[in-house]
């Protein structure tokens, strides 16, 4: 087994203990902080990949802004800190529902493989994913921009309906 190897188990190591550990803490501060802790080593092991690019990504949108969202929404809002019983109560269908999606989406990855090496492609720097996004997805990707955009002029409408003109 390689260094590379190694580091690599330890950041999936790390992610699984700190994903499970966002799970089950009853303290939703500590639940987002744990899932800071889940993006980073996830993004650890794309840079062990040569996925530069998506690592970065991770990091930017995920860590950077999507669980600053979710701790800014925690500290604004005037709800109980822990989680209640409710919210517990169907821990073991999640956790069958998790499993079962964890399967599924292994057996994808192992079919998309079909084990094959994955080293020295090189698939997720920005050169190669510009590349592939650019010359066979330009389509959707365009779609998908209008999509988001028809979003964000909604959301601006349904923001400014309730407030005088």
């Amino acid at each position: 087994m390689t260094a590379t190897e190694i580091v690599f188990l330890l950041f999936a190591v790390i992610a699984v203990g700190s994903a499970l550990l966002a799970m089950t803490t009853t303290q939703l501060v500590h639940s987002a902080l744990w899932l800071v802790v889940t993006l980073g080593a996830v993004a650890g092991c794309f840079v062990l990949m040569t996925a530069e690019f998506v690592a970065w990504v991770q990091v930017l949108v995920y860590v950077g802004s999507v669980v600053v969202l979710v701790i800014f929404a925690l500290m604004l809002t005037r709800q109980q800190t822990t989680v209640s019983a409710e919210v517990t109560g169907n821990r073991w269908t999640a956790a069958v529902l998790g499993l079962v999606a964890a399967a599924g989406l292994g057996a994808t990855v192992v079919a998309g493989f079909r084990g094959e090496p994955i080293e020295g492609n090189r698939v997720g720097t920005a050169g190669s994913l510009g590349e592939v996004l650019f010359n066979d997805w330009v389509l959707p990707f365009e779609i998908l921009s209008g999509v988001l955009l028809a979003a964000l002029i909604g959301a601006i409408v349904i923001s400014r309906s309730g407030t005088e003109r």
